[in-house]
């Protein structure tokens, strides 16, 4: 990302060593599937396979991956907008 006078504080924190808009997509996704899988599946099943795959009981992690990947797909539209990725 192109550090540019205008970038506020919060997309400096979290694309100040992503270079291209295509990593960053890659980041944006990634949080989005470790969301999903942060969801405690296991409530929901009972099946033995289900508890192997899943280790998360609680919704502690889900509640915190939903508004980091908020967090990173709001930046990538500011930075989208603002013209703000190397070339």
């Amino acid at each position: 990302m192109k550090e540019l006078d205008k970038t506020p504080i919060w997309v400096t924190l979290i694309y100040a060593n992503v270079h291209t808009r295509k990593v960053a997509l890659i980041i944006v996704i990634s949080c989005a599937i470790f969301a999903l899988y942060c969801v405690p599946w296991v409530q929901f099943s009972n099946s033995a396979v289900v508890s192997k795959l899943f280790l998360i009981h609680d919704w502690s992690w889900v509640a915190m991956m939903i508004p980091m990947t908020i967090w990173y797909w709001v930046g990538l539209k500011w930075v989208d907008n603002n013209a703000g990725w190397e070339s």
